[in-house]
């Protein structure tokens, strides 16, 4: 995501989506495994399912008529039942964002925009999403970002940034949960997570699951404010949306 604006006149804010993904740990996601037996994608009592059948010629994986179909979960571990799935780990990441005129920005104006980051995984722990990247700046002055979780306050300036839905201003939206089935488990992060709170430090966590996860939708709310002492001139930031899968 890239911001720009100016100062004492059109503010512009340009939003071009960016994105980063990190891996963290080794995966070995979906095999148990003793001396003697391996388990590969548990099937239990398989009415309607079988991972490999085969002949002299050829093998398949079925599935037909699963009696009980869903998906169950404990403080340490996760379960899919139904019928077959990949034994591929899956992290997948969608972003949107884009152009906002914002105007003449001034000490009686707050300045937003919003992006949009769609995520989800699969035979992994969770994962995290982290933002990156420094306040807007001119050259000689950034934008002071909020520290703490606060309000906004026009005549302040401030850069802050959460991940639901506000009133003051009215701008962003909770995570949404594709499906909405309990299949998926994605939550705005501590700090981000608050209507009409905003917050802002390089490489925190915005938002997080912490187990396997449908898609879940994150809208990413941001705003700027300023004082009558915040210096002219074109301020940039870029900003990445960083998603880690956890094991």
């Amino acid at each position: 995501m890239k911001i720009e604006t100016v100062r004492k006149g059109c503010l512009l804010l340009l939003m071009a989506s960016v994105l980063s993904l990190g891996m963290l740990g080794v995966v070995f996601a979906d095999e148990s495994s003793s001396t003697n037996y391996k388990v590969t994608e548990t099937q239990i009592g398989g009415v309607g399912s079988s991972e490999d059948d085969c002949s002299g010629n050829y093998c398949a994986k079925i599935s037909a008529g699963d009696l009980v179909v869903g998906s169950g979960k404990s403080a340490n571990y996760n379960a899919q039942f139904g019928s077959n799935t990949t034994a591929e780990p899956l992290l997948e990441v969608i972003t949107q964002a884009g152009t906002t005129d914002m105007g003449v920005l001034d000490t009686n104006v707050t300045g937003t925009a919003t992006a949009y980051i769609k995520v989800r995984n699969y035979l992994s722990g969770g994962y995290i999403v982290q933002l990156t990247g420094s306040p807007p700046s001119q050259g000689r002055h950034a934008l002071t970002a909020l520290s703490t979780p606060s309000t906004s306050h026009q005549g302040a300036e401030q850069f802050g940034v959460n991940v639901v839905d506000n009133t003051s201003p009215n701008i962003g939206a909770n995570p949404v949960q594709v499906p909405d089935s309990g299949f998926s488990f994605g939550t705005a992060a501590t700090d981000y997570d608050t209507p009409d709170l905003f917050n802002y430090a390089d490489g925190d966590i915005v938002a997080q699951s912490l187990s396997s996860s449908g898609q879940t939708e994150y809208t990413l709310s941001m705003i700027i404010n300023v004082s009558a002492a915040t210096p002219g001139g074109r301020y940039t930031g870029t900003f990445s949306a960083v998603v880690v899968p956890v094991y």
